[in-house]
């Protein structure tokens, strides 16, 4: 084994402790076991329990506690939650039932399906109420186990958690501008390394399951933060180092020229905006109208329309619009593609913003709400010691805070993609665009923000929680 590289980074794998933890072969199996015991709880009180949103741990704990503590965890550190993700532990089983399974086909090795699948996860939620049933919350999760173990099992990579999961979309698109990368200390040790089993993986240690080489990371898009790579390095080169938040979306090799890459992003930004319409007066007039209007009742179409035109249309219409109009300011005679992915990553900070804002306003509404959920469970299993719950255990703010905090917020995420907007026309291009070329998409970036701030402001549905209507 050769000698160690000298460190040339911060590393928080090289810390006393938590590095350890994080390079420690059962490291990971840690945080996947305490995910694990939260989603059988999910499972087992969802399909036992009450049937009562506010008063069951499935609808709590994922609707409320998960949505909000992931977007506070890519914030700050990166995408512990596919780290932590325990749909993937039986993932040594079915990579032995599928040693010699197939690869993923070539044509669906891109964002396309994962683009499809999140969509699909935010129409059934709105569609069957999932926030509302504890039953049907709880065959998500167990469907979620069944479809990584059976992807898993058939094809030799981890095409779940690449190509297909929803949650892995929200959390890989979020994590492009968090504080924390896997990188290397020496690119020379992995330019010489022979058996490369950062990506191979060992006899005791599995490689990269989304198959990324840690000298070439330049995104986050597809690292679920597994450490895996960590943990079968023999010269101990991969870091998980800290960076800006911004510089993976100032790195012109970070993200390629690719529609779906680029697509992803506008989708994120436009599903912020839909999830939050969803719960406002608004949304409910403009569904009575449209079902008035197709003269019967048929809430999934309705809301299809709706939800599919605002996720899939807008992004697809106003990005190809927005990036021909700008192409044509510039001067340029390129492919629209270029212009396209020139731009739509900069919506980057403004999108998770929203997310942020939106899931943040329901968490600090409702984030001491699993106390008195989980004493109630413990107390229909004859668990005393805990005593009687407190219903109205909720806030973790006052009221009075958020508006302002979520307004702040947007806006942070508006200034971070306005500067990404210049940075990234002056500096991904031999002949930087000039103002005109960049005005489309301000005026795009500005609207979107626009909308977010007047959602905010209407009155919104308090889903899951006490407050509930």
């Amino acid at each position: 084994m050769s000698r160690l590289p000298a460190v040339r980074r911060p590393d928080l794998l090289r810390l006393p402790l938590l590095g350890a933890l994080l390079r420690w072969r059962r490291g990971r199996l840690v945080f996947q076991l305490a995910l694990l015991l939260v989603a059988l709880l999910i499972i087992y009180d969802g399909l036992t329990g009450p049937q009562i949103a506010p008063e069951n741990i499935a609808t709590v704990a994922a609707w409320l506690q998960y949505r909000g503590l992931v977007v506070l965890a890519l914030l700050f550190a990166g995408n512990l939650f596919c780290m932590c993700c325990p749909f993937t532990l039986p993932r040594t089983l079915a990579r032995r039932l599928s040693d010699r399974g197939r690869r993923w086909p070539r044509s669906l090795r891109n964002k396309w399906v994962a683009i499809l699948f999140f969509f699909l996860l935010l129409f059934v939620y709105e569609w069957f109420d999932l926030w509302a049933s504890p039953w049907l919350t709880a065959w998500v999760a167990v469907a979620y186990f069944a479809g990584a173990f059976l992807l898993e099992a058939i094809f030799r990579e981890s095409p779940f958690c690449k190509y297909v999961c929803p949650l892995g979309t929200f959390n890989f698109a979020g994590s492009t501008i968090s504080p924390l990368q896997i990188t290397v200390h020496d690119r020379d040790v992995c330019r010489t390394c022979p058996g490369k089993e950062c990506v191979n993986g060992s006899a005791q240690v599995l490689g990269c399951g989304t198959e990324l080489f840690p000298p070439q990371l330049a995104s986050n898009i597809d690292c679920t933060f597994c450490l895996d790579c960590a943990r079968a390095c023999p010269y101990e080169n991969v870091a998980l180092a800290p960076r800006s938040p911004l510089q993976e979306l100032l790195r012109p090799d970070a993200w390629p020229r690719r529609w779906d890459w680029a697509m992803l992003a506008l989708v994120f930004a436009f599903t912020a905006l839909s999830n939050a319409f969803g719960m406002v007066p608004p949304f409910y007039e403009l569904e009575a109208a449209l079902a008035g209007w197709l003269g019967r009742e048929e809430p999934g179409l309705v809301l299809l329309l709706i939800f599919g035109t605002i996720d899939l249309l807008f992004p697809a219409g106003f990005g190809l619009g927005v990036a021909w109009l700008s192409r044509h300011l510039a001067g340029k005679r390129e492919p629209l593609r270029h212009t396209f992915t020139r731009y739509a990553p900069a919506v980057m900070p403004l999108a998770f913003a929203i997310w942020l804002a939106h899931y943040g306003f329901h968490f600090a509404t409702g984030a001491l709400s699993i106390v008195p959920v989980t004493q109630n469970f413990l107390l229909d299993h004859g668990i005393t010691v805990f005593g009687r719950p407190d219903w109205t255990l909720s806030a973790l703010l006052p009221l009075s805070w958020l508006l302002p905090l979520e307004i702040g917020i947007t806006l942070v995420g508006l200034a971070g993609t306005l500067y990404l907007t210049g940075e990234r026309a002056a500096h991904l291009e031999p002949e930087p665009d000039p103002l005109s070329a960049q005005l489309p998409w301000v005026l795009l970036f500005l609207a979107i923000a626009l909308a977010a701030i007047i959602l905010f402001t209407l009155p919104m549905e308090m889903r899951g929680t006490g407050f509930m209507d």
